[in-house]
């Protein structure tokens, strides 16, 4: 990639993953302030100023250099997590779930937003409508993208902390206890796994299965529901 080029491909990505995991993390904070633990709203994270969310490395680097390393075709980050006390909660399992789903949540949201926001983009100047509309499909990809990965069943992830306060009590606890191990678990097995399989000659992809389908699935289908 030019130097042109890397910075038209930064221009069309750095709104849609800012606002992406950015908004993730408020509206984790924003559902627990609602359901009676005001840890984060003290520490000022209930709010959509990106700049209080923002991880150095997960929000910045990261996508920085996945951008670089991929050519401008891969794309991923996060930003710092939102803490909350789930002891404080009014019903802390109950409220543990839609603390959890309140990210994913969001994301699916913004990716609708993007998904109705195409039909604007024929309004705008000529020269504008090619970088918005490059934004806007980042936008909805990277937020369903983002949105699926965070619900995999595994804890610490959005979708093992669902699991854990839906699931009978014996398996609920039995899942709660890889919250240690279980980011090592998803990322070996997304990342580390296919890297091996491609030394061997084997393709043990997981990403594309588990997230990419899922998240092009949804993409399809906010297209027919928006039109």
């Amino acid at each position: 990639m030019n130097l042109q080029s890397m910075a038209l491909t930064a221009s069309v990505w750095a709104i849609p993953v800012l606002l992406a995991v950015t908004l993730h993390e408020a509206a984790h904070g924003w559902a627990a302030w609602r359901l009676g633990d005001d840890t984060a709203k003290r520490l000022g994270r209930v709010t959509f100023n990106p700049f209080r969310h923002i991880d150095l490395f997960g929000t910045i680097l990261l996508p920085a250099l996945l951008l670089l390393a991929s050519g401008g075709q891969a794309m991923f980050g996060f930003a710092k997590p939102v803490p909350v006390n789930f002891a404080r909660l009014r019903n802390p399992r109950r409220d543990m779930v839609l603390v959890a789903a309140a990210g994913p949540g969001i994301n699916l949201l913004l990716a609708v937003a993007a998904g109705l926001l195409f039909h604007l983009v024929n309004l705008l100047p000529a020269e504008a409508q090619r970088w918005v509309f490059f934004n806007l499909m980042n936008l909805m990809a990277f937020n369903l993208i983002i949105g699926v990965f965070n619900m995999l069943p595994i804890p610490p992830l959005d979708g093992g902390r669902v699991a854990v306060g839906l699931l009978p009590f014996p398996l609920a606890v039995r899942l709660a206890r890889l919250e240690r191990f279980g980011i090592f678990i998803v990322l070996g097995g997304l990342f580390l796994v296919p890297f091996i399989g491609s030394r061997l000659g084997m393709d043990l992809d997981l990403f594309t299965p588990l997230i990419l389908v899922p998240a092009q699935f949804l993409q399809t289908l906010i297209f027919a529901l928006v039109g």
